[in-house]
């Protein structure tokens, strides 16, 4: 039995390993990205490249899944 690691996994042997591990990856950055003026983990997605911190309330753009 094959241990499943990272969230890639959910689509099984559908799309293949190297696209499942750059889904994990993604994904994974997704949850841990800080806020560049308060330095805290509460930023959250908006859509494509623009990001809102919970915690000081600012809007700032970035890349589209990483800031």
């Amino acid at each position: 039995m094959v241990k499943k690691k990272g969230s890639g996994n959910r689509f099984g042997v559908r799309i293949g390993k190297k696209l499942r591990d750059k889904i994990s990856t993604l994904e994974a950055r997704l949850r841990k990205n800080k806020c560049p003026f308060c330095l805290r983990n509460q930023v959250k997605r908006l859509s494509k490249g623009i990001w809102f911190c919970n915690k000081c309330k600012n809007k700032f753009t970035g890349k589209a899944y990483s800031i």
